[in-house]
C-alpha cells in the first residue's frame, strides 16, 4: 500500500473496538488491536497451547512459535534474533536487565537519565543506585521540552556506566536525537539504553543504525498484545550473567534473560500485529498521523497552553495540553462522557511534569493511524466548548 493511499475506512474495519462511539485518542496509554492479533492468539490457545520441551505436536509446534516470534523481533528492531527479549511488560525487564548489567559495578558509579524520561526508564537506576551507593544524575529539559544536549554532556564522565533516555516522550510527544546521545555515551565507554515504547506505533526501529546498546518497547503500544520486548547488542549480553533458573538454558543468547514460561499465545498475536505493520508500511501510517496532527494543532483553541514542541517535525503525535481554568482531570471526564477518550495526569512521566509545574498534570491527545478527520474535528468541537 503506497503512503498516499492509506484507506483508513478499511483499517478501522480490521479493528473491532474501533467505531463504537467512543474516539480512541488513548493511544499512548495502550493502543487497539487489530482482528489478526485477536484471531492469532485464539487461534494459539484453540490448537497449539503447550509449554516447551515436550516430545509431541503442540510442543513442537510451541517451539516454532518462539522461535519465529524472535525472527519477527529482529525484523522489526533491526538486530539478529538472539538479541531480542520478551517479557511480561516493559518495566519488568528494565528492572531486571538492570540488575544485570550492575552485578559487578561500584559504589560511586554513575547513571545519567534525563526529566524527558517515563519513570520506568528511571526507578530502576534509583532502585540500584539505594542498593548500591551509585549516583544517578538528571539531564534537564528546555523551556520547549527538549533535551538540554550541554547540560547532558556536562553529567557524562568517567564513572558514566548509562546513559538511559526516551526515543520520544510520552508525555508531551518530543522525539529525541538518539545518535547524538548514543554518540556521548560511547566516548566515554557507557552503554546506551533507549526506552521506544512511545515510538514504537510512529516510525520504524533501527537498533543498528542507532548503534544503541539496549532498547525496550511494548507491542501493546504498538496493536499488538500486553508483552514486554528488548533488544539487547551481543557483546553486551555475553557479558552480563542473567537472573534465573538454573536449568532453564543459556541459548539462544538473548533467552537467557527470559525467565520462566513466556506468554506463547501472546507472542503469536505479536507476530500478527507486527505483519499487519508491515502489510501498511511506516510510509502510509507516518503520512496520516501527520495529516491529522497537523489538523489538531491548527485547530486546538489559542487559549490552551501546549507542552513540547510546536514544530511536527520533532515530534510524534501525542499532544500534552494545559486549558487554562480547568483541573485536567475535569477535562478528560467532559470528553470522556462525550464519547472520546484521553488522558490526564502524569502518565508516569514525573520529571516533565515537575519541570513544567504541573502537580496534576495536563490532558494528553495521542493520534495513531485508525484515527480520522472526523475524529479530530469533533475533539476539537468539544474542546472548544469547553
Amino acid at each position: 500500500m503506497s503512503a498516499a493511499a492509506l484507506d483508513v475506512a478499511a483499517v478501522r474495519r480490521r479493528f473491532p473496538s474501533v467505531g463504537d462511539g467512543l474516539a480512541f485518542f488513548d493511544g499512548p496509554g495502550g493502543t487497539q488491536v487489530p482482528d489478526v492479533v485477536i484471531e492469532a492468539i485464539a487461534g494459539y490457545l484453540a490448537t497449539a497451547n503447550a509449554n516447551l520441551g515436550g516430545a509431541f505436536e503442540t510442543s513442537r509446534e510451541t517451539q516454532a512459535l518462539v522461535g519465529g516470534a524472535h525472527d519477527v523481533a529482529a525484523r522489526f528492531l533491526g538486530c539478529r534474533p538472539d538479541e531480542t527479549i520478551f517479557g511480561a511488560n516493559m518495566t519488568t525487564l528494565n528492572f531486571a536487565l538492570s540488575r544485570a548489567a550492575a552485578r559487578d559495578w561500584a559504589p560511586g558509579d554513575e547513571v545519567v537519565v534525563t526529566r524527558l524520561d517515563h519513570d520506568a526508564n528511571i526507578s530502576p537506576w534509583l532502585e540500584l543506585a539505594r542498593d548500591r551507593e551509585l549516583e544517578v544524575r538528571f539531564a534537564e529539559v528546555t523551556d520547549a521540552c527538549r533535551i538540554d544536549h550541554a547540560h547532558l554532556a556536562s553529567l557524562v564522565t568517567e564513572r558514566t556506566k548509562v546513559v538511559a533516555f526516551p526515543v520520544a516522550s510520552n508525555a508531551v510527544g518530543t522525539l529525541v536525537d538518539v545518535p547524538r546521545i548514543v554518540e556521548l555515551a560511547h566516548s566515554v565507554g557507557a552503554l546506551s539504553c533507549a526506552d521506544a515504547v512511545h515510538y514504537a506505533p510512529h516510525g520504524p526501529i533501527d537498533v543498528g543504525g542507532w548503534d544503541v546498546d539496549v532498547l525496550i518497547c511494548s507491542p501493546y503500544k504498538f496493536f499488538g498484545p500486553h508483552l514486554g520486548l528488548a533488544y539487547g547488542r551481543a557483546q553486551v549480553l555475553e557479558g552480563w550473567r542473567p537472573y534465573k533458573a538454573r536449568p532453564a538454558s543459556d541459548t539462544p543468547l538473548g533467552h537467557r534473560f527470559e525467565t520462566g514460561t513466556l506468554a506463547h499465545e501472546l507472542l503469536a498475536g505479536f507476530v500478527a500485529c507486527v505483519r499487519y505493520i508491515d502489510q501498511l508500511g511506516w510510509d502510509a501510517i507516518q503520512l496520516h498521523e501527520h495529516s491529522l496532527a497537523e489538523r489538531f494543532l491548527d485547530g486546538l483553541p489559542d487559549t490552551f497552553v501546549l507542552h513540547g514542541p510546536a514544530a511536527l517535525e520533532e515530534r510524534v503525535p501525542t499532544f500534552a495540553f494545559s486549558v487554562p481554568g480547568r483541573r485536567p482531570v475535569d477535562v478528560a471526564s467532559a470528553l470522556g462522557s462525550r464519547g472520546y477518550a484521553v488522558w490526564h495526569g502524569n502518565y508516569y512521566a514525573l520529571e516533565i511534569m515537575e519541570r513544567l509545574g504541573l502537580p496534576e498534570g495536563a490532558v494528553r491527545v495521542g493520534i495513531v493511524h485508525y484515527n480520522t478527520e472526523q475524529e479530530v474535528d469533533g475533539l476539537l468541537h468539544e474542546l472548544a466548548s469547553l
